[in-house]
């Protein structure tokens, strides 16, 4: 099939006409909300799949973030004015909600420029607290934010990095944790839901292992804050850290949440202007928690928009939307399969992922894959995905990735499935 061919096929995929939330013609929430769908890339709708690297933005949002900028701005905590106040009240306000979105108080959520800065001011934060031969417990599904960092503070401190692996499955090699806990374990860090796998972790089960040995858990939680339902506590780690655009909501702003011992045990990692109390030419203190790590200017926009986001999420509900990804996922899982030498990583159980599923074609380079399906108006993901030491123990230097959202529907994925058809096509397949 030439490319020609497939763009006068039938698109896979229409806009939504649903106005009340759903649309019972093709399954999608919300859809109409998001005005970035309503482009045809190619001469064809856009089907958007790959909400795990950024989510798109309901209108709300972006109105929220333009509205700020045309009526409020100004720099928060500083200005005694009217302009002033009403940031920071946006931004704090923005604190809040979060922190009754995960069901923590609002002074245990601190304001970062993204999951990635969170996990840094972790790691960077507890190195005074840490001493040569001290370990650190990692999965070998990680992404590089919740690696490199302790990769790094290990090389700094003198400090024992050990791999939690993984099954021929795709799930933790829980058998092993208990060999790997002992009493000189400080740290288990371990990603929620895996950007490559989609495996759902057992975070509560490794975390109450890791508590009885006295070691801290970090949790990187950018994949499942706003697809998966559950609190901070449920969880029952010391540190949780995402991006508000994984979620729905903009870039350049994320969230550390900690348990209120666990935050005191952190040094700031920047320092300078906002998150100090008292500054001598000798010395300075610093602010209450959660100021002190909040050094600088923040993204102010961006926070008086994401309440903007969790507004929607709320709307529509966390259990419908985790229904509905699983109902993506199980589909996708299904078409991938029937098309037959295509290799799918992860769980089998569409109820054991998050909304993704990654796959390696051998008829089509996964980066070759990308490009044809985005010839034909199709978004998916190629490459190792931040995740190196994850596709070495795949046995594969990249895969294609296709992750879902709220936005997406059934016919989504039939398109994905017409557009590697088409791809196997162009190479001979």
């Amino acid at each position: 099939m030439t490319r020609e061919d497939f763009l006068k096929a039938p698109a896979g995929v229409e806009p939504c006409d649903g106005q009340a939330g759903d649309c019972s013609r093709c399954g999608r929430i919300y859809s109409e909300r998001f005005p970035l769908l309503e482009r045809r890339i190619n001469g064809r709708p856009l089907v958007y799949l790959d909400s795990a690297a950024t989510t798109q933005k309901p209108g709300a949002v972006i109105a929220a973030e333009a509205r700020y900028y045309r009526e409020h701005n100004a720099n928060v905590h500083r200005g005694m004015h009217t302009l002033g106040v009403e940031a920071t009240d946006l931004y704090e306000g923005c604190r809040t909600r979060v922190g009754r979105f995960l069901g923590v108080p609002g002074d245990r959520v601190v304001i970062t420029r993204g999951a990635t800065s969170s996990l840094n001011l972790v790691a960077g934060g507890l190195a005074p607290t840490l001493k040569p031969g001290d370990e650190i417990i990692v999965t070998e599904m990680e992404h590089h934010a919740n690696l490199v960092p302790w990769l790094q503070l290990a090389k700094r401190e003198g400090l024992v990095v050990r791999p939690l692996p993984i099954t021929a499955g795709g799930e933790l090699d829980l058998a092993r944790l208990p060999s790997l806990l002992t009493a000189r374990t400080r740290v288990v860090a371990l990603t929620h839901v895996s950007n490559v796998l989609g495996t759902i972790n057992p975070v509560a089960e490794i975390a109450a292992a890791a508590r009885r040995r006295g070691a801290l858990v970090v949790v990187d939680a950018a994949q499942s804050v706003g697809h998966l339902p559950f609190t901070f506590e449920e969880l029952g780690a010391d540190f949780l850290a995402f991006s508000a655009h994984k979620a729905y909501g903009p870039m350049g702003l994320g969230f550390l949440v900690g348990g209120a011992d666990a935050l005191e045990r952190l040094e700031p990692v920047e320092v300078g202007g906002e998150m100090i109390d008292s500054v001598t030419m000798e010395a300075a203190t610093w602010a209450p928690i959660p100021h002190r790590f909040e050094a600088g200017t923040p993204n102010v926009g961006a926070a008086a928009a994401f309440p903007a986001a969790l507004d929607t999420i709320d709307e529509a509900t966390l259990q419908r939307l985790r229904q509905h990804e699983i109902s993506l996922t199980a589909y996708a899982l299904e078409r991938l399969r029937g098309l037959g030498g295509v290799t799918i990583y992860g769980p089998a159980e569409a109820e054991r992922r998050g909304g993704l599923v990654s796959f390696h074609d051998p008829m089509v380079h996964p980066h070759d894959m990308a490009q044809l399906l985005d010839s034909v108006g199709i978004a998916v993901r190629a490459g190792h995905h931040c995740a190196q030491p994850l596709h070495r123990r795949l046995g594969v230097v990249a895969t294609s990735r296709a992750s879902f959202g709220m936005y997406n529907a059934h016919e989504d994925i039939d398109a994905l499935i017409e557009g590697i058809g088409y791809a196997r096509s162009v190479f001979g397949a």
